[in-house]
């Protein structure tokens, strides 16, 4: 067998397997696998809004603030948004899977980094404190969280009073979050939209926590 046709076989063996995960995943909750970690750790290089120098970029982040990675993955955000608080700043590296934080911390070892800290959790089960974050993302997750209401609220709760959510939806992921249903399940939890990037399949939305809540 020559190198193309085996390497033609591995991408086809790719595809296959993500398009089953892809449809088991669409019926239920399921975040990524460990093992099909590679689906989710690149840029998609058709949408800009899915890039991970774009996504920070909106966040207007400054040195000495307190980002919550939620639903970190293989941590594709993580070490950007480290570098972009600086020493003097913190992010948390947060997912359910021990395997994913193990990669996205490898990650940050690689690149020099020592203000990480990574939690195994669950959006939604409260373990988060209260009015702790300056910016939390939302990295096509939302629809991976069996109770997405109480999540919004616990991310409300744990954000500071003027802090920022970023949803970040892409329509190639089996979770796929319209811009009215992540709206709707924002301002639910009391959160006012403060910007919109992108487009209907592809987007970044803003949500803001109000002074005084």
């Amino acid at each position: 067998m020559s190198a193309s046709t085996a390497l033609l076989l591995v991408i086809v063996a790719i595809a296959l397997v993500g398009g089953a995960y892809s449809l088991v995943s669409r019926r239920r909750s399921l975040p990524c696998p460990v093992w099909l970690r590679g689906l989710v750790e690149m840029d998609n290089p058709f949408a800009k809004v899915h890039q991970a120098a774009f996504i920070v970029e909106t966040l207007a982040l400054s040195p000495g603030m307190v980002v919550l990675d939620a639903g970190c993955g293989p941590g594709r955000l993580t070490v950007p948004l480290a570098r972009s608080v600086g020493p003097e700043g913190r992010v948390v590296a947060m997912d359910i899977q021990q395997g994913m934080l193990a990669r996205a911390r490898e990650k940050t070892q690689a690149a020099g980094l020592a203000n990480v800290d990574f939690f195994a959790a669950g959006l939604g089960e409260g373990k988060l404190p209260a009015g702790h974050f300056d910016r939390v993302v939302l990295v096509t997750v939302l629809g991976e969280i069996p109770d997405r209401a109480a999540a919004l609220a616990e991310l409300f709760r744990t954000l500071k009073p003027g802090g920022v959510l970023a949803v970040v939806e892409l329509i190639f992921d089996p979770h796929f979050q319209s811009r009215s249903a992540a709206t709707a399940l924002a301002t639910g939890a009391g959160f006012r939209e403060r910007a919109f990037f992108g487009r209907r399949f592809a987007y970044i939305l803003h949500f803001e926590k109000p002074q005084g809540r």
